[in-house]
């Protein structure tokens, strides 16, 4: 697909309409001006002893508009911009495939479950009066469970765009033993107590210190150093070799860092799944559609049927969630058909070449990789 194309198209587009709006604002401007003056004139005549007839004006002013030609000036360019208009739509037609429901299969899907990943999805993104409104008219109260745990993230959120860590705070203190590894809660403090040195008091800070730092002494001790290093720079950290902890990226990426953390909490994946189920659709599309083409060229009518794509799908690693694996006898992907198993030697192989090699499983067979002999009913099917 060549955006180049539909790129330079969209920007003659563009550009005819904005020289047509700049021309019709020129030229409207131009009849405001005659009009405004020949509304002084008429106004002038209605003083005594005025020689000014306001029925020559109006003459006058009809005779200038029609020098003016609005209409005519007009016609040139809203007809590039008519023509540049009607063929844009065309292009994209032509670049995009406006049918997209032939690439659609009839899946069933459960509906409550269904409703539920919109739901969320409103309230991961903050849309909490959009997210009750959809459980009202879906009738999914138990839907909105979710909804106070996303109002607590995004009122910790907020609180944090005002460099305010104490809800956050609060909130990583209830889940101590979850965050643990993940150093989250020292970051929280850290960025409070450079807020306290470079605002406060040198006392203020060290107290602070004493009491929050103290407990992650014995698995940071290097970070604590250089936090209690700080206090010789009171008020003046930004001229200090420790200037970086003043750095605005460090409020933003926290923000991005507890939201991942606080979904990894509730057992929610950091990404809405909704979101990426339509951007994994969208990146797939195109070649959905190249391969429906393919299946009406050569008339075949099973893919309401089939449950395993003919051909590969290749999309982003971010779409990636689960391992794979591939025979190194047959060099396909395993699937549920056709699962991996465990043979007794500690090798993996897909169930089928087992199958071959055991001749339907009626014999002991050799692994291709070691020199033990397996028994295809002591193999076990590995799950990943």
């Amino acid at each position: 697909m060549d955006l180049k194309t539909i790129r330079d198209a969209f920007d003659r587009v563009t550009k005819k309409q904005k020289l047509s709006s700049s021309e019709t604002n020129e030229i409207m401007d131009q009849i405001c001006q005659e009009v405004e003056n020949a509304i002084t004139k008429i106004q002038s005549s209605i003083d005594p002893g005025s020689e000014v007839n306001s029925k020559s004006v109006f003459s006058e002013l009809n005779a200038k508009l029609l020098e003016l030609g609005p209409i005519s000036q007009q016609d040139g360019t809203q007809r590039e911009l008519s023509i540049a208009l009607s063929k844009y739509p065309k292009l994209l037609e032509k670049s995009f495939d406006p049918d997209i429901s032939k690439a659609y299969r009839n899946v069933d899907f459960d509906t409550h479950i269904l409703n539920n990943i919109i739901a969320s999805h409103f309230y991961r993104q903050g849309m909490f009066d959009i997210g009750d409104t959809f459980i009202d008219e879906s009738n999914e109260p138990e839907a909105a469970a979710i909804k106070s745990q996303f109002k607590e993230l995004y009122h910790i959120l907020s609180a944090v765009t005002m460099r305010n860590v104490e809800p956050a705070l609060i909130w990583a203190s209830a889940n101590h033993d979850k965050l643990r590894d993940t150093g989250s809660e020292l970051k929280l403090h850290r960025l409070h107590f450079v807020e306290i040195l470079q605002n406060g008091s040198r006392d203020a800070a060290l107290q602070y210190a004493r009491t929050y730092l103290a407990p992650f002494g014995i698995s940071h001790m290097a970070e604590i150093q250089k936090l209690m290093a700080c206090l010789l720079w009171a008020q003046k950290l930004d001229q200090s070799p420790y200037a970086d902890l003043l750095s605005p990226t460090h409020w933003d990426t926290i923000g991005e860092e507890l939201t991942r953390h606080f979904c990894n909490v509730l057992g929610q994946s950091f990404e809405s799944p909704l979101s990426v189920t339509i951007a994994a659709g969208v990146q797939a599309l195109p070649q959905l559609l190249k391969l429906m083409n393919v299946v009406v060229e050569k008339k075949q009518d099973n893919w309401q049927c089939i449950k395993q794509l003919p051909v590969p799908l290749d999309l982003d690693k971010e779409f990636q969630f689960h391992s794979i694996f591939v025979c190194p006898v047959s060099k396909e992907q395993a699937s549920e058909d056709n699962p991996p198993m465990l043979m007794s030697c500690g090798h993996v192989l897909c169930r089928q070449s087992i199958a071959k090699m055991s001749k339907n499983n009626t014999k002991s067979f050799k692994c291709p990789y070691c020199p033990m002999a397996v028994e295809s009913k002591l193999c076990k099917q590995l799950y990943f």
